[in-house]
């Protein structure tokens, strides 16, 4: 009996699948052109260390180790598609949005290989960096000048170490005139240093390349089931009954009052669009703003919540008020309601 290869497999026969099993690489797949790519724009800035590359279970540096790990539903199409299942979207996954990435994750490695945050100028102007992760919820100032924008939600507003990463990510983006993009901002300062700084480092080797193995950062001994199950709880948050009035105020049809759209039918019948129209704004995961809409959906059905009889459809006050949701959660980590 034939067996089938795993790129063929449904969806529930895969998810039972261990990734470590499915014997995948960088090599031989379009993410290791992508890879000498960023090799290529650092040795056109005349910088020798060119970061080792390996596959993990998100895109990561490990702390203190100057190496990047891309994540493994990027090396295989049947992959791909799905993460694109499980969560909606897929972190990185065209060519544009990979270099985004990994100039990024760049930067932490050339923090690491060449100690970077012990500088006093660093920590002038970038602060003091600490063995602390980068916290998941931080309060972004979108309109600040004080630092760039490179990634969604004002990363580099979220921790030292992120502030100088995002600086270095856009200094090192070939074609992009920095000066020009940034200038009148204090950001730009930042900029300035990390070209002062790299031009010290051009032609030095990295004095910090401690020994460390590759399994140690290996997270990938699980089923597929097993990762989706931890990613996707990640992004679940309870549901308050203290949205209750605000729903009420949204949907304030009655049906005894004559035809009514049911608000849950409505909400369902946009969510696609609602989805793509908060995300824009928020730059959230669409699996966050899917998640909260269905919560949203559940609730208009226990309160048989209804559109008022020849009412236009709420797209905008609904749009608004999801986005204040996920901005509040944003900032604090819950989805609060609105004043």
């Amino acid at each position: 009996m034939e067996i089938t290869p795993w790129a063929d497999l449904s969806d529930e026969a895969l998810l039972e699948k261990k990734i470590s099993q499915l014997g995948l690489s960088l090599a031989d797949t379009p993410l290791q052109t992508l890879v000498q790519q960023l090799h290529g724009e650092l040795s056109a800035k005349g910088l020798l260390f060119h970061p080792p590359c390996h596959v993990g279970d998100e895109w990561f540096v490990p702390v203190g180790i100057p190496a990047i790990f891309v994540p493994f539903f990027l090396t295989h199409e049947r992959l791909r598609k799905l993460e694109k299942t499980m969560m909606l979207e897929v972190e990185g996954e065209n060519p544009e949005w990979f270099m985004r990435l990994m100039r990024h994750e760049a930067a932490h490695a050339y923090a690491y290989a060449y100690q970077l945050t012990k500088k006093r100028k660093w920590q002038r102007l970038f602060g003091r960096t600490s063995a602390d992760t980068t916290p998941e919820f931080y309060r972004p100032r979108p309109y600040s000048h004080s630092f760039v924008v490179h990634l969604d939600d004002w990363y580099a507003q979220s921790h030292p170490d992120e502030d100088f990463a995002e600086t270095f990510a856009v200094w090192l983006t070939p074609g992009l005139d920095w000066r020009t993009r940034f200038k009148g901002w204090k950001a730009l300062q930042k900029l300035e240093y990390v070209e002062e700084l790299m031009g010290s480092l051009k032609g030095q080797p990295p004095p910090y390349q401690p020994a460390y193995r590759e399994r140690d950062f290996n997270f990938l001994n699980i089923k597929l089931k097993t990762y989706y199950a931890r990613k996707r709880k990640q992004y679940e948050d309870t549901y308050p009954d203290f949205y209750d009035r605000d729903l009420r105020q949204l949907f304030a049809g009655a049906p005894e009052g004559g035809p009514a759209l049911k608000a849950s039918r409505y909400l369902r019948s946009r969510k696609h669009e609602l989805i793509d129209a908060v995300c824009e704004s928020t730059n959230e995961k669409k699996y966050r703003v899917n998640k909260l809409l269905s919560r949203l959906i559940e609730r208009c059905d226990q309160l048989d919540l209804h559109l008022a009889p020849g009412a236009a459809a709420p797209d905008l006050p609904v749009a608004a008020y999801v986005t204040t949701l996920v901005m509040n959660y944003l900032f604090t980590g819950k989805f609060k309601r609105t004043k």
